[in-house]
């Protein structure tokens, strides 16, 4: 165990994991464990049990997570900012969510996507790129 906590390779994660079960070899009581490291209570009794289940590897280690795969890869993603970054459709004065997500799937770059979806990947670059303004209000606008 203290192999482990002498470790610079292993991720605070597993370093936490392996004082638990350090201080529980120790026969320190769970709720002190808990309070001491800042973890929940349930925290210390999972990774116990974990532990007399399956092993030391086991309970230091995460489970592989299923996960719900990725609904547009970065390409299409690129493809969208630029959709966005670009002008806006005959008879409107912007794009709109609705709008990115229909043009998005009538040019073939995913199958379906919703304007929720293309507001979320919108919203991870460095601007607003579908807001009408910068966000600088008229009133900085006058200091500047």
């Amino acid at each position: 165990m203290t192999q482990i906590l002498r470790k610079k390779e292993t991720s605070a994660r597993e370093q936490t994991r392996a004082r638990i079960l350090d201080l529980l070899a120790r026969q320190e009581h769970p709720e002190e464990i808990a309070q001491l490291l800042g973890v929940g209570i349930a925290t210390v009794y999972n990774l116990q049990k974990r532990f007399l289940a399956e092993g030391l590897a086991a309970a230091l280690s995460d489970k592989p997570r299923c996960g719900k795969p990725p609904v547009i890869q970065p390409e299409e993603k690129a493809r969208l900012t630029a959709l966005a970054c670009s002008d806006a459709p005959p008879g409107y004065a912007r794009w709109t969510l609705r709008l990115l997500a229909d043009k998005v799937v009538e040019l073939g770059y995913v199958e379906s996507i919703s304007h929720t979806e293309v507001g979320r990947i919108l919203k991870k670059t460095r601007s607003n790129l579908i807001a009408k303004s910068n966000g600088v209000s008229g009133k900085s606008r006058a200091n500047i």
